[in-house]
């Protein structure tokens, strides 16, 4: 099996105002916090929006592990949807540090090319700068969407530091 090179790249905000929000699309999709999510619907999520990107690592966590990870303090699951359905999600880890990361954010592949990102980065910055962070931050990679990265600089995001992996 080859292994492919890959380029992680770190982004940081240090202060509110280096936010350049995007536009609020018209009509809006939809933005809730998840409550007691289900192992299940937490799975869903994880699978559908990083299949085509390689997230792997937590699609072996068992329900329990899905679970005890949720009802850890400071981790919040916020759901993106489109009329009932759901569009997208964010997860947010609040750390020792005061920094808020963003540690999981996409979308189903059904929502691409709407222009959601770009909204649902923008809602997951200004919800993270509520939880009293000193700095946000979130990593990609060359394995996401070629859009990704652009959004994340154009949001304000700022590079701080870059590593390179092989993966299968």
């Amino acid at each position: 099996m080859a292994l492919t090179r890959v380029t992680r790249t770190y982004l940081e905000m240090t202060a509110p105002d280096d936010l350049r929000p995007a536009a609020v699309p018209e009509p809006a999709p939809r933005i809730e916090r998840v409550g007691d999510c289900p192992a299940s619907f937490y799975r869903y999520l994880y699978a559908e929006v990083g299949r085509a990107f390689h997230w792997a690592d937590r699609l072996r966590w068992s329900d329990a592990a899905v679970r005890s990870h949720l009802a850890q303090a400071g981790i919040s699951l916020w759901v993106l949807s489109w009329q009932g359905a759901p569009a997208g999600y964010f997860e947010l880890v609040e750390h020792a540090d005061r920094s808020v990361e963003i540690a999981y954010f996409g979308l189903l592949p059904e929502y691409i090319g709407r222009g959601w990102g770009k909204h649902l980065l923008t809602e997951a910055v200004r919800i993270a700068w509520t939880l009293s962070a000193a700095r946000i931050w979130l990593h990609t990679c060359t394995l996401d969407h070629s859009a990704a990265l652009p959004n994340y600089l154009r949001r304000g995001f700022r590079r701080f530091k870059e590593e390179v992996y092989f993966a299968s």
